[in-house]
C-alpha cells in the first residue's frame, strides 16, 4: 500500500478511543495530527487538579468537567475541520453494545483498570474488530495489538490480582509498612470514618472488657458530650498502647520475632495540645471549605510533605486530623471511604501508619511517600504517555492497512536491553486454553451443598469471570437472570434461587452438572463444570470454592503453570504482572542484566488515568507466536 493509499484509509477510518486520560490525551492529540478524521472518545471521568501536570489538554479551568469533552473541544481548536464525538458515560453502559462496537474499524484502548479492559474484549471479540491495548507505569509502557482468530485475546494470558496480605498479618504482626499502610486505611480510617455497619478486625472493646463481661461498650464510639481531644487521645491509647500490650501477651508469637513497643498519649503528647497549638476552630479551613482541601498540617507548621516526621510530629498530626474530622466533616463521618485526592485522609493515615511502624520497628515514610503506596501510585511520567500513544497508532495503521505480518507487542524499558528502550516482539496465536476467545470449559470445585448460588454469581461470575449481565442454565433450567425485561415474578423467583444452596436448587446443581453462563450484553457464554468438593483450607482457599482455568495457561514441556495465591486477607493491589514473552523470541539471560530483572507492580497511576498493568517482556515462557 503506498503512502497515498495509506493516507485515504486513514482519512477514511472510524475509531473508538476508550479512555481521556493520560494515555488518551496524548492519543487523541496524535490521532488528530496523524490525518484520522473520524473520532469517537468514551469517558466517564471529569478531570482533577492532579491531572493537570501531564494531561495537557486539560486546563485548571476544566476542573470537574468531562475529560472526553474538555479533550474533544481542546483538539478541534487546531483541527477545526475532523470529526471527534466524546460520550461523557461508562463503557459498560448498556448503549455500548455489539452494534455500538461494530461500526469501527477499530478500537484503541487508554484505560485504568481490569473490569473495563476485559469488558472492551469481549465487546471487540464478538463485533469483530480489532483491538489495541496500552498500558504505563512510570517509564515502563506497553502496546499490544489483538485480532479476533489471528493473535491472543487480552485475556488469553494472566492478569494481575490485588495482592493480599493476611488478616492476622495486618492487626498483628505487621513487618513492612504497607502492612502498616493497610492496618491504617483499611482498618482504623473505616472504623472510625466509615460505614459503622461494616465488619471489621480492628479490637473495639474497651480494655478493662477482658476482665469485666459487663463493660462491651465499642471503644470507638463517642459520646455527645465527650471533648474531641480527649476523644482522640482515646483511640490513640487503644490501638497504639492497649492493644499492642494484649498482643505482647501471647509470648508464643514472639518467640521469635521482634517484640512491638506500647505507645500511650501521655508519654509523646503535651498535656493539651489546644493550647500548644490552638482551636481548631482557628484553622484556615472553614466549613464551606472543599473537604478535599481541609489539612491539619498548616495548624502544626508542616509544609513539606517530604520531610520525614518523628514520633511526636506524627502524634500531632493524628490527633489534630481526627479532631478536624469532627470538627469540620462531622456530616460525612459514616460514610467516608478513604480516597488519596482527600488530605485529611491521607494526613491520618500517614500518621496512623508512622505510629504503628514506630511500635514495630518499621522505618518510618513521610507523607508523600506514605501517599504513593496508600493510593496504590506510580508517579505517571508524560514522555512515557506520549510514546506509546504515537505507537498505538502506529499499531492502528497496520491494523487498518490488514499488515498482520507486522504487527508488534512493543514494550517500553527503563533501561536500555540490547541498547534498546523500545522492544518490539511478535504477537502470539490465541491460547486454546482461554475461555474468553477459545471456549475452553471451566473447572469449579464448590460445595454443592453449603454454597448458595449468591456465593457463585458474587464470588465467580460476577468477580473472577467479569460479566455484569449474567445468566445461569443448567441443561434447560434457567436457573438466575438478571436484566430491566423481567417480570416481577421472575425477579422474585431468581431472587429466591441466590439464597438456595446449589444442591436445593430447581435443577440441582451437584457434581459432574454442567452450567452454561452467559453475558448477553459482552455476548460471552462459557461451560464451567462443577466438581464438589467437601472442605478448603481457610487460609489458602478463604471463598470456599476454586475455579480452574479462568486465567493460566496449560503447563507444556514439564512446566506448570502459575497460580496466585489467594490469602485469607485485606486486598492490597499490588501484584506482579501477565503474559511473557516466549523464549523462542529471547532468552531472559540474553536481554536483561541481572540488576534489571523485575516485574512491574499492577499498581494506579498518580490519578488513576493509566493503569498500571504492565506486562513482564523478560520472563521466559513458551507461547507460539503468529506465523
Amino acid at each position: 500500500m503506498d503512502q497515498q493509499q495509506q493516507q485515504s484509509a486513514i482519512q477514511g477510518a472510524k475509531v473508538l478511543m476508550v479512555g481521556a486520560g493520560g494515555i488518551g490525551c496524548e492519543l487523541l492529540k496524535t490521532l488528530a495530527l496523524s490525518g484520522f478524521h473520524d473520532i469517537h472518545i468514551i469517558d466517564m471521568d471529569t478531570i482533577e487538579v492532579s491531572n493537570l501536570n501531564r494531561q495537557f489538554l486539560f486546563r485548571r479551568s476544566h476542573v470537574g468537567q468531562s475529560k472526553a469533552k474538555v479533550a474533544r473541544d481542546a483538539v478541534l481548536r487546531f483541527r477545526p475541520h475532523i470529526n471527534i464525538r466524546s460520550y461523557h458515560a461508562n463503557v459498560k453502559n448498556p448503549e455500548f453494545d455489539v452494534d455500538f462496537f461494530k461500526q469501527f474499524d477499530v478500537v484503541l484502548n487508554g484505560l485504568d483498570n481490569l473490569d473495563a479492559r476485559r469488558h472492551v474484549n469481549r465487546l471487540c471479540l464478538a463485533a469483530d474488530v480489532p483491538l489495541v491495548e496500552s498500558g504505563t507505569t512510570g517509564f515502563l509502557g506497553q502496546v499490544t495489538v489483538h485480532v479476533k482468530g489471528k493473535t491472543e485475546c487480552y485475556e488469553c494470558q494472566t492478569k494481575p490480582t490485588p495482592k493480599t496480605y493476611p488478616v492476622c498479618t495486618i492487626t498483628s504482626t505487621p513487618t513492612k509498612f504497607v502492612h502498616c499502610i493497610v492496618w491504617a486505611k483499611e482498618l482504623l480510617f473505616a472504623k472510625l470514618f466509615g460505614d459503622k455497619n461494616q465488619d471489621n478486625d480492628l479490637n473495639v472493646r474497651a480494655n478493662k472488657a477482658a476482665s469485666s463481661s459487663e463493660q462491651t461498650e465499642d471503644i470507638f464510639e463517642r459520646a455527645e458530650d465527650e471533648d474531641i481531644e480527649q476523644y482522640g487521645r482515646k483511640i490513640y491509647d487503644h490501638v497504639f498502647g492497649y492493644n499492642i500490650e494484649a498482643a505482647l501477651s501471647n509470648e508464643e508469637t514472639w518467640k521469635n520475632r521482634r517484640r512491638p513497643r506500647p505507645i500511650y498519649s501521655k508519654d509523646v503528647l503535651p498535656e493539651s495540645l489546644t493550647q500548644k497549638n490552638g482551636s481548631t476552630q482557628n484553622c484556615s479551613a472553614t466549613s464551606d471549605d472543599d473537604s478535599a482541601t481541609v489539612s491539619a498540617m498548616p495548624l502544626l507548621g508542616l509544609k513539606n510533605p517530604q520531610e520525614l516526621w518523628g514520633l511526636t510530629q506524627n502524634s500531632l498530626v493524628f490527633i489534630e486530623a481526627l479532631k478536624l474530622f469532627f470538627a469540620k466533616r462531622k456530616k460525612e463521618i459514616g460514610h467516608l471511604t478513604f480516597d488519596k485526592d482527600d488530605q485529611l485522609a491521607v494526613e491520618f493515615v500517614t500518621a496512623a501508619a508512622n505510629i504503628r511502624a514506630e511500635s514495630f520497628g518499621i522505618p518510618l515514610h513521610s507523607l508523600f511517600e506514605a501517599k504513593g503506596i496508600a493510593g496504590n501510585i506510580v508517579h505517571a511520567v508524560a514522555t512515557t504517555n506520549a510514546i506509546v500513544a504515537g505507537l498505538i497508532v502506529i499499531e492502528a495503521i497496520k491494523v487498518l492497512k490488514k499488515d498482520a505480518d507486522k504487527y508488534r507487542m512493543t514494550y517500553c524499558l527503563e533501561h536500555p536491553s540490547r541498547k534498546m528502550l523500545l522492544m518490539p516482539v511478535e504477537p502470539f496465536e490465541p491460547n486454546p486454553s482461554c475461555y474468553v476467545c477459545s471456549k475452553t470449559p471451566l473447572v469449579l470445585e464448590i460445595n454443592t451443598q453449603k454454597s448458595k448460588l449468591r456465593d457463585l454469581v458474587d464470588k465467580i461470575v460476577k468477580a473472577k469471570l467479569g460479566m455484569n449481565l449474567p445468566l445461569i442454565m443448567h441443561g434447560a433450567s434457567l436457573l438466575y437472570e438478571v436484566g430491566d425485561d423481567l417480570d416481577d415474578i421472575m425477579v422474585a423467583n431468581y431472587n429466591a434461587n441466590l439464597e438456595k444452596s446449589l444442591s436445593e436448587l430447581p435443577s440441582p446443581v451437584i457434581n459432574g452438572s454442567i452450567l452454561t453462563v452467559e453475558d448477553l450484553q459482552q455476548e460471552l457464554s462459557c461451560k464451567i463444570n462443577v466438581k464438589h468438593r467437601e472442605e478448603f483450607d481457610e487460609e489458602k482457599e478463604p471463598e470456599g470454592m476454586v475455579l480452574s482455568g479462568w486465567t493460566q495457561s496449560p503447563a507444556t514441556n514439564g512446566e506448570s503453570a502459575s497460580t496466585s495465591n489467594n490469602e485469607s486477607a485485606v486486598d492490597v493491589t499490588e501484584s506482579s504482572s501477565g503474559p511473557e514473552i516466549a523464549s523462542k523470541k529471547r532468552k531472559l539471560s540474553e536481554t536483561q542484566p541481572e540488576n534489571h530483572k523485575r516485574e512491574t507492580e499492577n499498581v494506579e497511576s498518580e490519578d488513576d488515568d493509566d493503569l498500571v498493568e504492565i506486562e513482564n517482556p523478560m520472563t521466559v515462557s513458551k507461547k507460539k507466536r503468529v506465523a
